[in-house]
């Protein structure tokens, strides 16, 4: 399932933020944080039916997958968590000065 990085990786994830910043400024971080992440699962879940020759071998597969998917999205929320820590007066003094 794993694919390897290529070189435009943190520019499509940036895409993603970038349009999600956008959105926040009408609807909120919190709604625009839970329709990110159905976005995801649901994308993530097309990915699996697409590498799956059957329902049979999709459903096989599903644990597998699922723990896959939630493994590297609580490695990347613990490795970016740890740097907002890490970096809070920096990456948050635009908002405490704005």
């Amino acid at each position: 399932m794993s694919e390897e990085s290529d070189d435009d990786f943190y520019g499509r994830a940036d895409a993603h933020i970038h349009l999600s910043n956008d959105q926040a400024k009408d609807i909120g971080r919190g709604k625009v944080s839970a329709s990110m992440m159905y976005a995801t699962a649901r994308f993530n879940s097309w990915v699996c039916a697409c590498s799956a020759k059957s329902e049979a071998e999709m459903a096989a597969s599903r644990d597998e997958n699922v723990q896959y998917f939630v493994e590297q999205f609580q490695a990347m929320l613990e490795e970016n968590y740890n740097e907002y820590v890490e970096n809070f007066d920096q990456y948050m003094s635009v908002k405490k000065n704005a």
